[in-house]
Order: structure tokens, then C-alpha cells, then sequence
């Protein structure tokens, strides 16, 4: 469990205990949050895939959208995954590498579903180099969600699949790939973060079937 979920939880608890002095029908609803925020902040662990090229998915959620853009005129594919107040809000790293940019922006707390919200909403803009590829994911807040977390630094390198932060109470995460990734998922797929495959690097995927058949 994430240690958020102990401080928000002892709250509850604290504030069931005074209600309850009082009236114990008082002490329900915050032993019902109290419950509800252990829940919220858990953190099970995953089966990391080993496929070589892989880029796994920064986040639990369902993919909403999967989107061809230019970048300084250079293709680009962006893959939307949100996250409701139900699933698992621990963000992961989605390849091995080094950490070159940290960038935090500041902007609204639009809808997350919303296309726009890539752009207009307040969120953490990480980009990773390894594995032969950069990818960049956006941690992006939404109605619910007020506070990114996000634990390392510039230069830390990073495994695939490692924890590195969290959005509190739902919001969307966006994995910016370039064109020589194969998408693996689709709209429409639940995905679980550290585990759950969104695409592969295509020199690697033709390298590892190669040394499959040898």
C-alpha cells in the first residue's frame, strides 16, 4: 500500500473515534472513508514482461483513445489510458532508461476524457531514453484528481515497470511513442500498469523473433 493511504486513512479513523464520543451513528462515515482510502491507495505487484523493445503501460485503466499527431514534424502516436476512482492509481515506468526531462505544468482540472485535456490540464511530462527508443508519458489531473506525485529525478535511471508516483483520485495518463513502435492494444482495453504491453519497438520485435528461431 502507499503510505498516502495511512494518513488518509489515521484522519478517518481519528475522526471517527471524536464522532463517535459523541453519537456512534456519527463515527460511520469516516470509518467508511477511512476503509474506502486503504483501499484507494493500494499497490499490488506485478509480473513485469522481459520482451525485449516492450514499452508497458504507465497505468491501470482503459485505453479512450489512440492518436496519430506530428511533432516537429515527426509522426507521432499518443495512447490514452484513464483512470477511474476505482482502479490502482501507482504509476510505473513503461520502459528501462534514463530519466532526460522532468517537465511540471501547470493548467486547469478540465474532464480527463476530454481531447483537449492532453494539452489544457495541469500535469507531469516525463520523458525516458533506453531500450533503443524514447517515450514520453504525461501524468494529467482531472476533475477529482488535484495532486501528481511523481519520486524521481532528472538523470535516475529507471527499470521497466518500476514504481514512480501516483495520481490522486482518477485522472489519464498519455504515452507518446514514435512510429516505429507497434501497438499492441487497442480502444477499448483494460490495461494494468507494469504489466500490460502497448506496444513493442519493431527492430526489436523482428530481433527477438530471430533469435527465437535460432
Amino acid at each position: 500500500m502507499v503510505r498516502d493511504g495511512f494518513y488518509y486513512g489515521f484522519g478517518a479513523a481519528l475522526a471517527a473515534v471524536l464522532l463517535g464520543l459523541i453519537n456512534l451513528w456519527l463515527a460511520v462515515l469516516p470509518v467508511l472513508l477511512g476503509a474506502f482510502f486503504l483501499w484507494f491507495f493500494r499497490d499490488p505487484e506485478r509480473k513485469i514482461p522481459d520482451l525485449l523493445g516492450a514499452i508497458v503501460s504507465p497505468a491501470d485503466g482503459k485505453v479512450t483513445a489512440i492518436a496519430e499527431f506530428s511533432d516537429n514534424d515527426k509522426a507521432k502516436r499518443r495512447i490514452s489510458i484513464f483512470l477511474n476512482v476505482f482502479d490502482v492509481h501507482v504509476n510505473r515506468a513503461p520502459i528501462s532508461g534514463t530519466i532526460t526531462s522532468v517537465c511540471y505544468q501547470k493548467g486547469k482540472f478540465g474532464n480527463a476524457m476530454s481531447a483537449g485535456s492532453s494539452d489544457a490540464n495541469e500535469q507531469n511530462i516525463v520523458t525516458v531514453q533506453g531500450d533503443g527508443q524514447t517515450v514520453i508519458f504525461k501524468q494529467i489531473a482531472g476533475l477529482l484528481a488535484r495532486r501528481i506525485v511523481f519520486n524521481p529525478q532528472t538523470g535516475d535511471k529507471l527499470a521497466r515497470g518500476q514504481r514512480v508516483g501516483l495520481i490522486k483520485f482518477g485522472s489519464r495518463v498519455d504515452v507518446i511513442l514514435d512510429r516505429s513502435v507497434d501497438i499492441q492494444v487497442k480502444v477499448g482495453d483494460r490495461v494494468a500498469g507494469g504489466s500490460s504491453i502497448l506496444g513493442v519497438l519493431r527492430a526489436s520485435a523482428g530481433q527477438g523473433r530471430a533469435e527465437a528461431v535460432r
